[in-house]
């Protein structure tokens, strides 16, 4: 463990999560111990060198009460996306294959949160949040923080790699029974050329480890014939979805589409529960308690999500002059998230954007400022925005970990930030 000893740093004073997040500069990293951990997994390439802002060297501290607030409104979005009145309006403004609903869960559904003083808030759910085997490997590389030493409990269930393993599994079972797992294709456009293609070759391993045969595909490579989705002339029995264009449209896709909509392929997290879940159209009915009364949820539950989500509303070109006006304190969001558009903070946007967003589908949110972590960067004290991504299987937290950034969006660019594993200080 090494630390900044000008800083007072003293185990006899317990500190809350926020004051430790302020004025705790311990390194907690052991590098080599994440190295070791990274490299048994054949990645083929010294990842910490390769993306050397893809982990923090710190540590990021929430209470309690923070940790029971993220499970509250979590499981208020869960209670309310079963409501068959809240799916029936979702899925009327949703593309045609989001209707089929194959019966699976969705794996690594992930809720990102910035933790204001309301709060724990909501700015996105995610259906295929990346970053949880990498931040299994970080949290296992850790030493104690000398301030917070006899106060912390690390957020994350124990032996995750079974926790993901029954997590396929399960998602396998609940679409094909008893029939066995025999072969998994982890697929994204170019996945070699995308940047968490390292995290692709982990969960390769994992499969591997347990005795289930995977292989990393473009779409491309894809082939459906006879009734089975084929790669290179092998079954696919699930395929592990990376791709953030979650209606499946367009010629590339067309292989997967078929053998996912005749229930050929089991595929893990699919259009379906993008629809449900992830379109930050949803947002807006989320966070909308009267809307929300209408289809039946209860008075608890309407309260915890008005709390929990930011206002959001889509752009139109009927509150465009409205939304220009007030643009310094929104955030434009594409509502559905893949393909080149970009999201912007409001106090940026240049007239030549605004014309772009007004030509696209976008949300504005009310901006939620991040909190912050102090760390060292070059031994200079500096602070870093943050936020904490829970990953979730029904409804479940596996996993907490946070980023750390400047700049408008979570980047991994920021010297000193990247993931950071998340402890709960009591």
């Amino acid at each position: 463990m090494s630390h900044d000893k000008s800083s007072s740093c003293d185990a006899n004073c317990a500190s809350p999560a926020e004051q430790l997040n302020q004025d705790c500069f311990c390194i907690t990293l052991n590098r080599e111990q994440l190295d070791h951990i990274l490299r048994a997994d054949d990645l083929n390439q010294n990842l910490l060198a390769t993306h050397p802002q893809l982990f923090s060297s710190t540590t990021v501290f929430i209470s309690p009460a923070q940790l029971q607030q993220m499970r509250n409104i979590i499981a208020a979005v869960e209670r309310v996306v079963s409501l068959p009145a809240y799916a029936q309006k979702v899925l009327a403004q949703s593309p045609a294959i989001a209707e089929y609903n194959p019966g699976t869960a969705g794996v690594f559904m992930g809720y990102d949160f910035h933790l204001s003083e309301r709060g724990p808030q909501i700015i996105e759910i995610n259906t295929n949040a990346g970053g949880a085997f990498l931040n299994a490997a970080l949290v296992s590389a850790q030493t104690e923080c000398c301030r917070a030493a006899g106060t912390l409990l690390p957020l994350l269930k124990t032996q995750l790699d079974q926790e993901f393993i029954a997590m396929f599994l399960r998602e396998w079972h609940l679409q094909r029974g008893d029939s066995p797992l025999t072969r998994i294709a982890i697929v994204d456009e170019n996945p070699t050329q995308q940047f968490l293609y390292p995290e692709f070759k982990m969960a390769q391993r994992l499969f591997e480890r347990n005795r289930i045969a995977a292989v990393i595909a473009d779409p491309s490579e894809l082939q459906f014939s006879n009734g089975q989705l084929l790669h290179h002339g092998k079954v696919i029995d699930l395929v592990y979805n990376r791709l953030t264009n979650f209606s499946l449209s367009g010629e590339s896709l067309a292989q997967l589409r078929q053998a996912y909509e005749t229930n050929s392929v089991v595929l893990t997290p699919n259009p379906h529960q993008y629809a449900l879940y992830a379109n930050k159209r949803n947002l807006i009915l989320l966070g909308d308690a009267e809307c929300l009364e209408k289809l039946g949820v209860n008075e608890q539950d309407r309260t915890a999500l008005n709390a929990a989500i930011p206002k959001t509303q889509v752009v139109t070109g009927f509150n465009a002059e409205k939304l220009w006006a007030s643009r310094k304190q929104l955030f434009f969001k594409p509502a559905s998230g893949f393909g080149s558009r970009a999201t912007y903070r409001g106090d940026k946007i240049t007239k030549r954007v605004w014309e772009e967003i007004l030509q696209g589908d976008y949300v504005a949110q009310q901006i939620v400022l991040p909190s912050e972590r102090g760390i060292l960067v070059d031994k200079a004290r500096t602070a870093l925005k943050m936020d904490v991504r829970a990953y979730v299987y029904r409804g479940d937290i596996q996993l907490l970990a946070a980023r750390l950034y400047q700049g408008q969006t979570t980047n991994f660019r920021t010297q000193g930030g990247g993931f950071a594993p998340v402890f709960l200080a009591q």
